[in-house]
């Protein structure tokens, strides 16, 4: 770190080094960000940034600066440049506009109309990032962050009043007064339950001990969420600072970091950034001389979704089995090495240095009476604009899925969503108008979860989606609880047995007993909430299992045993395209005259539907 010639060692050193970088930071205005998250780098952002460099080094050009940044929303328009000033948005950037983007918009102040975003309800093109559907209806205080840094760059952050929460926190506050002022934000756990963060240290700070940790639970195992990831990947010193205050609030001197394997970039980001604040003296011993001792250190869990449990996870650390155990004790009175330990998740952690700057009344003006703040989705399935969404808690289902995320693909009907991960409920079309809220998500037999939210379109099958999940859930139970471990299993024998054809009105029945019984005698969340795909379809879409189940059929033609193809003879001209891409070899005809299927070979696999031309394929 060049800017830094010593140890910081006093809150002023601190704060004069900050105010210099932040006056070199305005001084320097001009920039580039291009997304470097996991969506974008996949899209080749890595290597537009190289050719940026290599361009701006041809050109002798030291003014403007380059940030490769965590992500910056819109993952489905990847990989995203955004000029500042100006917040010029381009989107699908090759590495071949690099030069022009240089040229037309740095040098010339023109804007390049055929990489602007085009919205794809109004056909409407964008120039600045803000204006855009997507971004103008979110409140994004953590996401929002990701334009102005490089998250590798602790220079980055520090200008934009990085840590600072932090230092005041631990030069200038009691204890008290910092869990206090937790508490007053109303801060609930981001990461399924909802606690509040505030009690959860007050009962820690309280607990007599000689040695305390705090814990940043960063195993974020929901299939197709990612909002942990894009904060450890886009802003990793937002998770350290919070970490520094809350460990300071609770009286531990050591924390520690539990985050995937799956998660190798963000494994060696955070590595960075804490040997930087570690260079900085803003973590380690005796922290700018004010008497506090913190050290940060990491833990790779090796992917087990029921470590995302709190006591599951504090085993895997010690190096055991990651299986729940009964509470109580609490882990702040018997946690990590049997020592008070609090847990939190990343995105609260995140949350945490927002809540100093804006003060907690100012926090609390965002949100609900009892869901305070914003909450990151990661909005997902059939829906126009896929990515991470940040908005105040509360907002309606309606307001993220077709305002912000720009409505159905392809014009299709919206069917459900569903909130909270694999063991979230779906939602219907006649609820989409709920608000966001911890307890409304909950009486409506969803949850929160940490963040997921999957759009459904008229062309799923509400069965096959319980099916889906439930095998998830199967697969990652740990299986120390009998109603888990055969619960779920049995929930997914019969389950099958309705895409199948094979079930009977007698399964409809049982199946809801049985998942009120795992619900009701599972000792871990895991277990308890793995019902909720199953009673939530249920309740919204019984019609659908009863179709399955009577009619031996499936509505939305997915169960591949309810299903059978058949060929139009007055529309089939015998082109025999789909003879030829059939890779059973179950349509049979001779060219230019009608074809037909042998429905005893037939796999279901559908691609005479996709093959034929003139709609003579149909689906039954």
């Amino acid at each position: 770190m060049s800017f830094l010639q010593a140890r910081l060692r006093s809150p002023e050193q601190f704060a004069a080094m900050q105010q210099k970088l932040r006056l070199r930071r305005e001084s320097n205005e001009r920039y580039v960000a291009i997304c470097g998250d996991t969506g974008c780098a996949a899209w080749g952002s890595k290597n537009i940034r190289a050719v940026f460099q290599e361009k701006l080094d041809n050109l002798g050009v030291k003014e403007i600066a380059i940030r490769f940044t965590g992500c910056l929303g819109l993952c489905e328009y990847g990989p995203i440049v955004v000029v500042f000033p100006g917040e010029i948005f381009y989107q699908r950037v090759k590495e071949d506009d690099v030069e022009e983007i240089l040229r037309e918009t740095f040098l010339k102040g023109k804007v390049i109309q055929r990489l602007l975003y085009e919205d794809p309800l109004s056909d409407k093109k964008y120039v600045r990032a803000s204006e855009i559907p997507f971004y103008r209806g979110q409140k994004r205080l953590l996401l929002g962050k990701h334009w102005k840094i490089d998250p590798v760059r602790i220079e980055d952050y520090l200008a934009i009043g990085g840590y600072s929460a932090a230092v005041e926190a631990f030069s200038g506050l009691d204890r008290e007064q910092i869990i206090e002022e937790v508490k007053k934000s109303r801060l609930r756990g981001r990461g399924g339950a909802g606690f509040p963060a505030g009690l959860k240290w007050q009962e820690c700070y309280e607990t007599p001990a000689d040695k305390k940790y705090i814990i940043c639970n960063a195993d974020e195992g929901d299939p197709g969420a990612f909002m942990d990831r894009s904060i450890l990947e886009g802003n990793p010193h937002s998770i350290l600072e919070g970490l520094l205050v809350g460990g300071y609030a609770v009286g531990a001197e050591e924390g520690l970091i539990y985050v995937r394997a799956e998660y190798p970039t963000a494994v060696e980001k955070l590595k960075l950034a804490i040997s930087q604040a570690e260079e900085l003296g803003l973590l380690g011993d005796n922290i700018l001389d004010t008497g506090f001792h913190f050290k940060v250190s990491l833990s790779i869990g090796a992917g087990a979704f029921v470590c995302g449990e709190t006591s599951a996870l504090v085993a895997s650390v010690e190096g055991r089995v990651g299986e729940p155990r009964q509470k109580p004790p609490h882990l702040a009175e018997n946690g990590l090495w049997g020592k008070p330990t609090v847990i939190n998740n990343a995105e609260t952690l995140a949350n945490v240095p927002l809540i100093f700057r804006l003060g907690s009344e100012g926090y609390g003006r965002i949100g609900t009476e009892n869901s305070r703040g914003t909450k990151i989705f990661s909005l997902v399935g059939k829906v126009n604009n896929t990515g991470l969404v940040e908005v105040p808690l509360g907002m309606t289902l309606r307001e993220i899925i077709f305002d912000i995320g720009g409505g159905i693909k392809e014009g299709k009907k919206f069917k459900a969503v569903q909130t909270g991960g694999p063991s979230g409920g779906c939602l219907p079309e006649s609820l989409l108008d709920l608000p966001t809220d911890y307890e409304d998500l909950n009486a409506s037999g969803s949850m929160m979860g940490s963040g997921g939210m999957i759009v459904m379109d008229e062309d799923t099958c509400m069965v096959d989606v319980a099916r889906y999940f439930l095998r998830f859930l199967k697969d990652e139970s740990c299986g120390k609880c009998f109603s888990c471990r055969e619960g779920i299993g049995r929930m997914l024998e019969l389950i099958d047995d309705i895409c199948e054809g094979t079930g009977s009105p007698g399964h409809l029945e049982f199946l809801q007993e049985v998942a009120r019984a795992v619900k009701d005698s599972t000792m871990c969340g895991l277990g308890q909430t793995s019902v909720n795909p199953v009673l939530s379809t249920i309740r919204y879409f019984e019609d659908e299992y009863r179709a399955h189940i009577e009619e031996s059929r499936c509505p939305a033609g997915v169960c591949k045993d309810l299903i059978r193809f058949e060929i139009d003879k007055e529309l089939c001209n015998g082109c025999g395209a789909c003879l030829k891409s059939c890779p059973a070899e179950a349509i049979e005809g001779e060219r230019k005259k009608p074809h037909g299927i042998l429905d005893w070979k037939c796999t279901r696999c559908g691609i005479c539907l996709e093959t034929c031309a003139q709609g003579a394929v149909l689906k039954k």
